[in-house]
């Protein structure tokens, strides 16, 4: 197919686009050649987006969510519950939690969990910056929000450990979610059923 390419300019701006998940060379050239019939500045303004969404997005300071400012809005939002803190692996999980519509206190993005096997210990999550949330005050319940998979139980079991010596409540969300699930592709009426329904541990 490289060499049915015309254009070393187009060749390159596939290859590019054949980089992203999901997305084959095919698929990556339907993408080019549409934006090649699209005005200059839509292109432009396309471009500038994906450019500023690496340079300038941040990780929230508190619960290292994705943000535009150093603290994301859900942090700082007054209304939000600030004695409750719901443990996720991920940020797609913190979108799926939140259009459930059913939560209201904050998040906590470990940004993965632990896998021996994939050689993620508990030092290459945020599992430290938990405990010294947690260790500071005010937090009254931790629920964990993790996959329902091996690597899942063992990071929630970690963690349990770790927040033992606090004293807050720490619950589980509830398993009407299947085994094995990925929590960002639960149903919304699942999920938020999960998390109102969660379990002490």
């Amino acid at each position: 197919m490289t060499n049915s390419i015309p254009s070393q300019l187009l060749e390159k701006a596939v290859s590019e686009f054949s980089k992203l998940p999901g997305v084959g060379r095919k698929t990556a050239l339907r993408l080019v050649l549409h934006l090649l019939r699209q005005p200059c500045e839509e292109v432009e303004e396309f471009a500038e987006a994906i450019a500023r969404v690496r340079k300038d997005i941040k990780h929230c300071s508190v619960c290292h969510n994705i943000s535009d400012t150093d603290v994301c809005p859900i942090c700082s939002d007054p209304r939000r519950e600030k004695a409750v803190i719901c443990v996720v692996e991920n940020i797609q999980d913190v979108m799926a939690v939140e259009n459930t519509q059913q939560y209201h206190g904050l998040y906590h993005v470990l940004g993965g969990i632990i896998s021996p096997m994939d050689g993620i210990g508990p030092s290459d999550i945020e599992i430290e910056s938990l405990v010294e949330r947690v260790g500071q005050g005010g937090v009254e319940e931790v629920i964990l929000a993790l996959a329902s998979t091996m690597e899942g139980d063992t990071t929630n079991f970690y963690i349990q450990r770790k927040l033992q010596p606090y004293g807050v409540k720490i619950s589980v969300i509830a398993r009407g979610i299947s085994v094995g699930d990925e929590l960002e592709y639960t149903d919304e009426v699942t999920l938020g059923r999960a998390i109102l329904n969660r379990t002490e541990i």
